[in-house]
């Protein structure tokens, strides 16, 4: 069953037809992106962070973030994706056990340390990246996150060249977060040879020019989550204030 949804989520991945996934953060909103039609459900370790009291950049003991990614998996019956940081510190091997026994089927691994920022050594983390792929074998889609547009001297050059190791170590797709221009997308969609996501945030080409631009994969972060405290405030104002908020 995990190996069908795996390989049902690696052919959602088509340049030009991308699989959009609005990043869900808890059981409730993960069955809302399935309600409305979305054949994958992702979640953002952000959003699962604020969700349950701490905050980004593996804050969250692992334990606690697994099994909020279990929560999801068990409310959905769509493939599952989680963003899953660098691994909070679990050997590839284990990583990749526990993802699989929280019935995840696809993961974010990115390549900048969580307490620093500063990128690893694209080397190391080709190796990492090959041994969580032979330890789950093809029971985990493995999104590959290149930070190069997070530090201060971003590198298309930089971008295409940790990508091409991350593929060729078994990622299936590539995500260069925070590649925001479309010649810059197309210039990645072209080199890479490989699947690409992109993060959909505000100064990003929408849905429909990212298809275009031979995207394909679109995320959406923590933005929901983010909209949805937002509109939660707005609703609590309203309350304080003595007003119905429905």
């Amino acid at each position: 069953m995990t190996t069908d949804k795996a390989s049902e989520l690696r052919a959602l991945h088509v340049p030009g037809r991308p699989l959009l996934l609005p990043n869900a953060w808890d059981a409730a909103s993960a069955r809302a992106v399935r309600e409305a039609g979305f054949p994958a459900v992702a979640t953002s370790s952000a959003a699962v962070a604020r969700t349950l009291g701490y905050e980004d950049g593996e804050r969250t003991p692992v334990a606690e973030m697994l099994a909020a990614i279990a929560r999801v998996a068990a409310a959905v019956d769509v493939p599952v994706t989680a963003d899953v940081e660098r691994g909070y510190g679990l050997k590839p091997a284990e990583l990749a056990e526990r993802l699989l026994a929280a019935g995840a089927v696809g993961c974010n691994l990115e390549d900048s340390r969580p307490d620093t920022g500063e990128p690893v050594d694209p080397g190391e983390q080709a190796e990492f990246l090959a041994e969580v792929r032979a330890a789950a074998g093809p029971g985990l889609v493995i999104n590959a996150r290149v930070d190069v547009y997070l530090s201060e001297r971003p590198s298309l050059e930089e971008a295409v060249r940790r990508g091409r190791r991350y593929l060729e170590a078994g990622a299936d797709c590539v995500y260069p977060i925070g590649a925001a221009g479309e010649d810059e997308i197309r210039a990645l969609v072209s080199e890479l040879g490989g699947p690409v996501n992109v993060l959909c945030e505000p100064g990003t080409p929408p849905p429909a020019r990212l298809a275009e631009l031979g995207v394909a994969r679109v995320s959406f972060g923590s933005g929901l989550h983010r909209a949805a405290q937002a509109y939660t405030k707005g609703l609590l104002a309203a309350v304080a204030e003595g007003r119905s908020p429905l």
